[in-house]
């Protein structure tokens, strides 16, 4: 999905969270000024806890401190909470 994104603007600077392109599903482009990668926060704790063999609650408290709690300007990421 970020390759299609990226097409589509290919004028914008678009930040991503390295490693976790496939755990993109979609992207907000909010006032038009600047694109948002929108990540599936269910699909980051599966690849953390498969991938890197974490133990769940290792893996959320890695998500929570690393990821959701890096501020990086506007162009900060949207983390989805979609576990329902």
């Amino acid at each position: 999905m970020l390759k299609q994104i990226v097409e589509q603007y290919p004028d914008d600077e678009i930040l991503k969270a390295d490693g976790y392109d496939d755990c993109i599903i979609g992207y907000d482009y909010g006032t038009g000024e600047n694109i948002r990668l929108i990540y599936s926060i269910r699909k980051i704790l599966e690849k953390l806890i498969n991938k890197d063999k974490m133990e769940e609650f290792d893996a959320v408290e890695y998500f929570e401190f690393n990821m959701r709690g890096s501020y990086m300007g506007e162009k900060t990421p949207i983390w989805c909470q979609d576990d329902f």
